[in-house]
């Protein structure tokens, strides 16, 4: 893809934002965070048990704790030495043919061998009269019986969840290791756009791409450390980007990157090493990237639709893939008007799930109601050309 002449197939284009922005976070350390923090991030290295767990042998009954010799033959009355609650040292040895009362989770003594549940038993006066025989070993939960120094806990890679949290604190971590989160800024260029919330003037429109990919980022796990607009004016777009690039990993820009006369992306960038052309795609054609010293720049056509399909496209797959989210797959579904596509430009239809199958609207880039009402993104390959009602299709989940 030189400077606004070949095509770039949409796999090659995908390909290449993908390595872009894996470099960029790959610059980046691990961040060290407290576990109570850690819900959400990414495991940096595999986290390895600190501790046997359990860490001592303890009850898994309320009950008492005997030897099983002396419960071989039941019923049986044994004398209760005591009582051992959790969070006690376990007290004195087991004093064998005798019983003492034991909690859940309790250490317990040395020289027992087996918990009798408490369901099991009868208190009579300072004795226990034991209705069930047990055998070496039940209800005793051993040293190291679930996890043992070493092992691995949570893979590297994992996304932490509450489970998994839960798990690195019980072997013994107060710190965990994690992925980088991809700080990505958002900056929408145009002399015509206005911020939500203001009046706008002639020709001006509301900014509706800064928000739409600053939304889009987060929900795949990004965090969204700029969001601005630029002018057409160079001078302004250069100080912004400028700006952009000493807070964030990656810069996502929409607008400027066509033919025309006011392209302030290209008109900037092109200059520092950009590349700028055709993406064999519709919609969606006008793509643009840079690479300012290790921090990608991402550019995007400027149309409302155009701007949202780029960015699922080409960057939603790898920032979901770094944040540890689950990929977003397609599958196929029925079609139920035909339609018609360009040859040679994979199309992207903006489609929604009905009782009957895919209804699609107009291929317009400009159609932000239809984005709006569409769940689905129908995916047409370059050669095709007409597909019937009642075809099957691929299609992508918004």
């Amino acid at each position: 893809m030189t400077q606004g002449h070949s095509t770039r197939s949409v796999a090659d284009h995908a390909a290449l934002v993908d390595r872009l922005i894996r470099t960029a976070l790959s610059r980046r350390g691990p961040d060290t965070v407290a576990v109570e923090d850690a819900h959400g991030r990414v495991a940096h290295t595999d986290l390895r048990a600190l501790i046997d767990v359990p860490s001592f042998r303890n009850s898994q009954m309320d009950g008492y704790a005997v030897d099983a010799a002396a419960v071989a033959e039941v019923p049986v009355e044994l004398d209760v030495t005591g009582v051992v609650a959790a969070g006690d040292d376990g007290g004195d040895a087991h004093v064998p043919g005798t019983a003492r009362k034991i909690m859940t989770g309790a250490p317990v003594p040395r020289g027992a061998d087996a918990v009798v549940p408490v369901e099991d038993t009868e208190a009579v006066g300072g004795r226990v009269r034991i209705g069930r025989s047990r055998r070496s070993g039940e209800y005793v939960r051993e040293q190291g019986s679930d996890v043992r120094v070493g092992d691995v806990v949570v893979p590297a890679g994992t996304r932490l969840e509450a489970r998994h949290v839960g798990a690195i604190v019980a072997v013994g971590h107060a710190s965990v290791a994690v992925r980088p989160r991809l700080r990505v800024a958002v900056v929408a260029t145009g002399a015509e756009l206005v911020a939500p919330g203001t009046e706008p003037g002639p020709g001006c429109l509301y900014d509706s791409n800064g928000p739409t990919l600053a939304a889009a980022a987060i929900a795949d796990g990004a965090e969204v450390t700029v969001r601005t607009r630029s002018t057409d004016s160079a001078e302004h777009f250069a100080a912004v980007l400028d700006d952009a690039l000493t807070r964030a990993d990656v810069v996502v820009t929409s607008g400027g990157v066509s033919m025309g006369d006011f392209e302030v992306v290209r008109d900037v960038l092109g200059p520092r090493g950009g590349t700028f052309g055709h993406v064999g795609m519709q919609p969606g054609g006008p793509q643009g990237w840079t690479d300012l010293d290790g921090t990608p720049v991402i550019s995007f056509p400027g149309n409302p639709v155009s701007t949202l399909v780029s960015y699922l496209i080409f960057a939603r797959p790898v920032l979901r893939d770094l944040a540890g989210l689950p990929a977003l797959r397609p599958d196929d579904a029925i079609l139920v008007d035909a339609v018609r596509s360009i040859p040679g430009k994979r199309q992207f239809l903006r489609g929604r799930r009905t009782p009957g199958g895919i209804t699609t609207s107009g291929p317009g880039s400009h159609l932000v109601a239809s984005l709006a009402a569409a769940d689905v993104l129908v995916d047409l390959p370059e050669d095709t050309t007409e597909v019937p009602a009642g075809a099957t299709v691929r299609v992508w989940p918004l």
